[in-house]
């Protein structure tokens, strides 16, 4: 797969590629939060066809998430958020992001920053750029899907676009899974205060009572197969109903670092992630899951790729680590809190722990880890003492090995 990372001048044009005079493009754009199973059948849609035409498959992924660029607008007078500004939100990393759309043989993958100006262009634009500049035949989309300034460029729109113009073909996906559930509007992460799995809490409930909660917590209905669904269930603490929807473990990713070391003292040593992590963290408590050293960053990794430049994509390295039977993953007693036992000095913020269940000695210090969720075990508590802490913690271990073995 080849890259291209693009940025929109201050008027909203975007400069882009011609990919070839005479091969045609089976197109899709979004910004493919999660790569849950919607977007994983919407972008093997596009290869499919693609290998059908003898066109090239390409996937538009706009950074930073437009829900992200546009409540940063909202509060900052209008402005663009500035590279580096973390967004707490989202789901994956580009990079997450990218190693998914690779495994699935994408040809290209645009990937454009997101702006103010850019969103301000009409879909009737934005896809006229998509067939003139990048021999767009057809386009791919989920049955829900909008673009284009407020919006306005929805599935019908699209459909009659293409039947007035007869330059592109339009094929909607049905990534809508299972239907819709409902998620309480502007939810906030709530710590479960039992151990053990937390359950859907309309779980065999009647319509009665369903709508009842509804009115209760405000919801509003989404589908089950989206961002918004899985970022709710990782708020409660409901890891392997999130994973369902992903079709693999949601995973944050970053840097190990020094910590305070008293997990050592304990005998439960840990790999302690910055506090850039690259992806959603779920609520705080202790989770099973899996630790995987990525390795060193390599340099090039720091560098900005020149825009408008194709690179060819080689996640290859890492792929390796990532596989089921690395010697590079461990199961791992996960920690996400405030480490409430040893809070001498009062610090709040949130810290990602990992004990990996090994006999080896592991020197992570450095690398790039990878952290993926399978179970939740318990809510953070504070112990009376040590030795009730490391009794806990033997018995998270046990069970961490119970869920991933």
């Amino acid at each position: 797969m080849k890259t291209i990372t693009l940025t929109p001048d201050a008027n909203g044009m975007v400069d882009w590629p011609t990919l070839s005079n005479d091969k045609k493009s089976v197109v899709t754009v979004g910004s493919f939060d999660g790569m849950h199973q919607g977007h994983q059948a919407v972008i093997r849609r596009v290869a499919e066809l693609a290998e059908q035409e003898k066109a090239f498959s390409v996937v538009v992924l706009f950074d930073p998430r437009p829900a992200m660029a546009h409540a940063y607008a909202a509060q900052h007078d209008g402005q663009d958020p500035e590279a580096g500004v973390r967004d707490a939100e989202a789901l994956t990393s580009v990079d997450e992001r990218l190693r998914a759309i690779d495994a699935i043989g994408v040809d290209y993958t645009l990937i454009v920053r997101y702006t103010m100006a850019f969103a301000a262009k009409s879909y009737r634009f934005f896809l006229g750029q998509m067939v003139g500049k990048l021999g767009m035949r057809t386009l791919v989309l989920g049955s829900d899907a909008a673009m284009g300034a407020e919006r306005a460029g929805n599935v019908k729109a699209i459909e009659n676009l293409a039947l007035a113009t007869g330059v592109f073909q339009l094929d909607v996906v049905n990534d809508l899974g299972p239907g819709e559930t409902r998620v309480p509007v502007n939810a906030k992460p709530v710590m479960p205060s039992e151990s053990g799995e937390p359950s859907d809490p309309l779980e065999g409930a009647t319509k009665a009572e369903r709508r009842a909660w509804s009115k209760k917590h405000q919801a509003k209905a989404v589908r089950v197969w989206s961002s918004t669904n899985v970022r709710y269930l990782l708020g409660r603490g409901r890891i392997k109903d999130a994973d369902a929807i992903l079709g693999h473990a949601h995973a944050v990713e970053g840097t190990v670092v020094h910590g305070e070391e008293r997990g050592r003292t304990i005998g439960f040593p840990t790999a302690n992630l910055s506090e850039n992590v690259e992806g959603y963290l779920p609520v705080d408590g202790v989770y099973a899951g899996w630790l995987v050293d990525l390795g060193e960053k390599p340099a090039e990794a720091e560098e900005k790729p020149e825009d408008g430049v194709s690179r060819q994509y080689d996640s290859s390295s890492t792929n390796a680590r990532l596989a089921a039977q690395s010697l590079y993953r461990w199961p791992a007693a996960i920690s996400i809190g405030t480490k409430p036992t040893f809070n001498e000095n009062g610090d709040a913020q949130r810290v990602v722990e990992a004990y990996a269940i090994t006999d080896d000695w592991l020197d992570l210090y450095g690398h790039q880890a990878r952290v993926e969720f399978v179970g939740f075990l318990r809510p953070q508590i504070k112990f009376d003492s040590a030795d009730d802490l490391v009794a806990e913690l033997k018995r998270n271990v046990e069970e961490t090995k119970r869920l991933t073995a």
